[in-house]
């Protein structure tokens, strides 16, 4: 495991999903919004729309929440006007790192991630300076539960899907950006609705860190996941075993 999702993990079982519960219901939120506006309210006719929602029901936003976000967004009057941003640079011994955001004020959000950078050794980059050495992907992942190994292989397969990596709790099924929301939907048809369902950027290569670069990475990476305009944030370190379950206690 490597890179932003080891991350997440740690971050994870230090409990700081629970802290940041209302953040998390906000960048949703504007998710939601972008969302709705780029097509049409209807999740059935919006696909984007309806990975919102599945990002929304992971972290148990109430469904209140999720339809007056909608009803709010397809209004006339419309609430914010979000744009989407993405940034790439290099963080602590050279880690690539991708910052995807969702913003009111475009210059705000570009001089804070500059700074964030700045501050724990780091320099943001121009748009596509990193992002070669990532690929970009459509990541649907269902509970183990739902299918064996070779049923959800072979649907994934028939639905144009790449490739299916099952583990002790879930089937991550992987899929070219083109075919994603062709691959869900028919997955979705099978199955039920996947356990998530999202675009993800996955590093080609990695990073082997030591405790020093790891600690002052995560703080940059901390820092970034904690502003308000961020959605995403990608890296492509590698920890050792040892070392992330150090850093997770």
């Amino acid at each position: 495991m490597a890179g932003h999702s080891q991350f997440k993990n740690i971050m994870h079982r230090k409990g700081a999903q629970d802290a940041k519960r209302s953040k998390q219901f906000a960048k949703i939120i504007r998710e939601l919004t972008v969302a709705t506006r780029a097509g049409l309210p209807d999740p059935a006719s919006n696909p984007r729309l309806r990975s919102a929602i599945t990002a929304a029901r992971d972290v148990n936003m109430p469904k209140d929440t999720i339809d007056r976000a909608i009803k709010k967004a397809s209004g006339a009057a419309g609430g914010e006007d979000y744009i989407e941003v993405r940034y790439e640079g290099y963080g602590p011994a050279g880690v690539a790192v991708i910052v995807e955001g969702l913003t009111d004020n475009r210059n705000r959000t570009a001089s804070d991630v500059r700074a964030a950078f700045s501050k724990y050794g780091g320099s943001l980059g121009e748009t596509n300076s990193v992002s070669f050495m990532f690929r970009r992907l459509g990541v649907i992942t269902y509970p183990l539960s739902v299918a064996s190994e070779d049923e959800m292989l072979e649907a994934a397969i028939e639905a144009g899907a790449e490739n299916v990596v099952s583990s002790e709790t879930t089937h991550e099924v992987t899929c070219e950006v083109e075919a994603f929301f062709t691959v869900r939907d028919s997955l979705e048809t099978r199955f039920g609705e996947p356990e998530s369902a999202k675009l993800d950027w996955r590093p080609e290569n990695t990073v082997s860190l030591d405790e020093e670069k790891a600690r002052t990475l995560f703080k940059l990476l901390d820092v970034l996941e904690d502003h308000d305009d961020v959605q995403n944030v990608y890296a492509n370190f590698d920890l050792s075993d040892e070392l992330a379950e150090k850093l997770s206690a």
